[in-house]
């Protein structure tokens, strides 16, 4: 709603309206004005000795004699006494203080004064009339004020020259009445001004009205917005370079809004705008409000519809109806705030475009105080991620407080690619509110990883939630790969902001991945040991599954001891990359499928296998012995090339052959493969069944498979081994009575995942030996010990004093050729085959015997002697035999 109208100021009096009087003012009417001026006027009232100094000293009374029909608002001594206390120049003027001005007509003090003069005389004004006028003053602002020139001025040198920052239009001033009194230099609403408080005085070239205070000429734009309450939220986002516009800017015509216009943006806008990173976007919306003609666009020139460009390029539509003033919308609330280079209108909505402000990421992340971070952004040239108002991302973003603890070794160098994957890391596509994120979960982030064939990496998910209880509330925490959330989410427009409580580093290689891992440190020594290094590292888009160290004494430590020792790194190699998916697996995949077979770099298989009362993962080897199979435990521990996960056992591939002679090198029982190879038996050792031609393959031993009982080289010391060369049979009966035949189809009654032994060892279970069959003492048994040791001792023997009848067990390992069972069992002892001595073969015998005999035979003969006795003793009987009553 227009607040006030206008009427065009000419320089007829006729066209002008009257104004209230107050009634107080004495008026004398009878005063001749034929002869007198302004100045004759001012001269004879002693109120405005003070005005009269000022305007000698501006060389202004040579004008207010030429004047003709000029109208001068005259301010008092006591008003001028005011506006010195706190007027620099009036006061060094007025009290002669020495004060140099720059030029010699006091330039500044001149249109300061022009302030108060009009061009035309005011007429009688009716003290019914509330209207609000408009009039055109002599003050035409300059910016800078420029000192005369000794070129001749365009116009009489005693008026002022019609140029300057309003278009070459003079400044304006308002008049009003309220409560039958009569103020001057009144706002759009007739408020404030100086008050006329001395009568109208006609003099012969113009009419002098008294007022209370000096009228200050409106300041320039900046002065003028600082000063406005209405503007209080604009002025706290003021930048030095708006403020500079504001001033030296010409011809500027401002429709500002207030401050409650500004509530419709989201507080994280306002809280950017504020955040003193905003400069441009600041201007950008200055310049949707400001237009800047030739001319400036005070409310009285609107028409019923006009459009104005902008500084930034769109058009203000405005339109005026009887109830109100609306521009592009917004309603005009506060029309004509003079200032000296311009007007300022103010609005009650921002004059933004849909669209053209754009308010991206990036400012947001600046407002909230992630600045560093911004910074490390721009170094790498990854602006796309934050500048984009369409994109939806999810930002996890470290607070400037966060990095400032982080040392120059901590955060990769600027500009360089590892921070720029460090950076992308933190990005995920997509609005990720929490309602979305589920513990477990992996969700992609915009770094393209070359491990992983240039696909996305991934970032883990873990949620915490507590139900909470009357006292405290439900929490639900969030930690993205580790790193927690120190602070609420923000969500604006596209995006989603986590605040976390440290950088998060992108995942590095594999072996680098398990190192902190103490119980996976055996099979990473492991590939030290062999030259896969840097094939694991560096091969996309692979799943490496390790085995803990238990498993490697669960595996058999003579097979464990076979797979690390420097002579057997080609087998090392094959187990390795038999752990070693062609593929990325995440945990959820491998927990989707009951079964599946994944290929390996070792080029075999695994095959998957999920038990569905339990959810185990099960993974079958593609060789070793049978039944070879291992839990696995999914870590999704990622890798720069995929993901790591664990293993209970260790498994072998079909390429790597177990035989009994690599068990036996490892059990270091050189001596004793020396011994099999001398007794013919060399295929035992190579996993082979006996030759054709040999004495063993009538004994159809063809189909088993062999465990040895192997001494070490140490059990040997004190046996006379070249005597043991030089007897044939003894040497083959020695070593017959360390082999045990081991059916293919042995039932294991062991736990399925710990089925590495070659035979089942169990308290006082006996096994035949190849000794069996010609001998009552070729069997062993085994004896389980109180500390869970094992011996083994030939069955039946007995007599001995020393240590050739039984061994203890050291360790063991299966072997994986021929039926796929036996192995090598590591003793500290030599089992010499028995045999007894004549006294425990039949002379004990037949001693027993002979005391039994004897025995037997003594009681025969007691038992006869006792029977006699008995049948030639003596009886009696009564005369006549018993009687009736003698009967029993």
């Amino acid at each position: 709603m227009r607040l006030w109208s206008s009427l065009p100021l000419t320089l007829a009096a006729a066209l002008w309206p009257v104004a209230v009087w107050p009634a107080q003012v004495a008026w004398n009417s009878t005063q001749s004005s034929l002869h007198l001026t302004l100045v004759d006027v001012l001269n004879a009232d002693p109120d405005y000795e003070s005005l009269i100094v000022l305007l000698q000293k501006a060389k202004l009374i040579p004008t207010l004699n030429r004047l003709n029909g000029s109208t001068l608002f005259a301010p008092t001594n006591d008003a001028i006494r005011k506006h010195k206390a706190h007027n620099v120049l009036w006061r060094s003027v007025l009290d002669d203080e020495g004060f140099l001005l720059n030029d010699n007509i006091q330039h500044q003090l001149r249109q300061q004064l022009f302030y108060h003069l009009l061009n035309f005389s005011l007429p009688t004004w009716s003290d019914e009339d509330p209207s609000l006028q408009v009039l055109k003053t002599l003050h035409f602002p300059q910016t800078p004020l420029e000192p005369p020139t000794r070129q001749p001025p365009p116009s009489p040198p005693w008026m002022p020259i019609p140029t300057g920052t309003l278009g070459n239009e003079p400044q304006r001033l308002r008049t009003a009445a309220r409560d039958r009194q009569a103020f001057v230099g009144v706002d759009a609403f007739g408020a404030g001004g100086a008050e006329i408080i001395k009568g109208k005085v006609d003099a012969g070239n113009g009419v002098l009205l008294g007022i209370s205070d000096v009228l200050d000429p409106p300041g320039n734009m900046a002065h003028v917005v600082t000063q406005h309450a209405s503007l209080s939220y604009l002025n706290r986002v003021l930048t030095p370079e708006i403020t500079n516009l504001l001033k030296t800017t010409t011809e500027l015509t401002l429709f500002l809004p207030i401050d409650k216009a500004w509530e419709a943006l989201h507080p994280l806008e306002r809280l950017y705008l504020e955040s003193g990173f905003a400069t441009d976007d600041l201007n950008s919306i200055l310049n949707m409000h400001a237009v800047v003609q030739k001319k400036v666009f005070w409310s009285d020139s609107f028409e019923p519809a006009l459009k104005l460009p902008t500084l930034h390029g769109q058009e203000l539509d405005i339109v005026v109806t009887p109830e109100k003033t609306i521009v592009s919308g917004a309603t005009l609330v506060h029309p004509d705030i003079y200032a000296s280079n311009g007007v300022l209108h103010l609005v009650d909505t921002l004059l933004v475009p849909p669209g053209a402000l754009e308010i991206t990421p990036e400012k947001y992340l600046l407002a909230l105080n992630c600045t560093t971070f911004v910074s490390l952004i721009h170094s790498v040239n990854l602006t796309h991620l934050i500048n984009s108002t369409e994109a939806k991302y999810t930002i996890l973003a470290p607070r400037d407080d966060i990095l400032d603890v982080y040392g120059d070794d901590d955060i990769p160098e600027r500009g360089s690619l590892e921070l720029k994957k460090m950076l992308e890391y933190h990005f995920i596509p997509g609005r990720w509110t929490p309602k979305k994120l589920q513990d477990g979960m992996l969700v992609e982030t915009a770094l393209e990883e070359e491990g992983l064939a240039g696909r996305k990496q991934v970032l883990g998910i873990e949620v915490t939630e507590n139900e909470g209880d009357k006292k405290k509330p439900a929490e639900r925490s969030i930690r993205f790969g580790g790193t927690g959330v120190i602070a609420d989410h923000v969500e604006v427009n596209n995006t989603v902001v986590y605040f976390i409580s440290t950088p998060l580093t992108p995942p590095i290689d594999a072996l680098a991945t398990a190192l902190p891992d103490f119980d996976l440190s055996i099979f990473l020594a492991a590939i030290s040991s062999t030259s896969l290094a840097d094939t694991l590292k560096t091969t996309p888009r692979t799943s490496l599954l390790i085995p803990r160290n238990s498993a490697f004494e669960r595996l058999g430590l003579l097979v464990s001891a076979h797979l690390l020792a420097a002579s057997s790194k080609q087998d090392l190699i094959k187990v390795v990359l038999h752990h070693t998916l062609d593929s990325v697996q995440y945990d959820t995949a491998l927990h989707n499928d009951s079964q599946r077979t994944f290929a390996t770099l070792e080029g075999s298989d695994l095959t998957l296998e999920r038990q569905s009362e339990n959810s185990t993962l099960l993974l079958s080897a593609s060789g070793g012995w049978a039944g070879m199979r291992s839990n696995l435990t999914t870590r999704n521990l990622l890798t720069k090339t995929g993901v790591l996960h664990e293993l209970s056992d260790v498994l072998i591939p079909r390429s790597v052959q177990l035989n009994v002679g690599k068990l036996v090198k490892a059990a270091k029982g050189s001596t004793m493969a020396s011994l099999v190879n001398k007794a013919g038996m060399e295929w035992v050792l190579n996993g082979t069944a006996p030759p054709e031609d040999s004495e063993w393959a009538d004994k159809g031993l063809g189909g088993a498979g062999w465990t040895l009982l192997c001494p070490t080289d140490d059990a040997f010391k004190g046996h006379n081994l070249t005597k043991l060369y030089n007897d044939p049979q003894k040497l083959k009966d020695v070593v017959a009575q360390h082999l045990i035949p081991t059916p293919p189809k042995k039932s294991f009654a062991d736990d399925p995942l710990n089925n590495n032994r070659p035979l089942v060892l169990d308290d006082s279970v006996t096994y035949t030996t190849l000794n069996s069959p010609g001998s009552a003492y070729g069997d062993v048994v085994f004896k389980q010990q109180e500390d869970g040791a094992f011996i083994v001792g030939i069955k039946g023997a007995r007599g001995t004093e020393g240590r050739t009848d039984f061994a203890r067990v050291l360790s063991w390992g299966r072997a994986t050729t021929g039926s796929g069972t036996g192995g090598v069992i590591q003793i500290d002892s030599l089992l010499m085959p028995y045999s007894p001595t004549w006294w425990y073969d039949t002379g004990a015998p037949l001693l027993v015997g002979g005391i039994g005999v004897g025995l037997i035979c003594l009681f025969f003969l007691g038992v006869r002697a006792v029977w006699r006795k008995d049948t030639t003793e003596a009886t009696y009987e009564p005369v006549g035999g018993f009687g009736r009553d003698d009967e029993p």
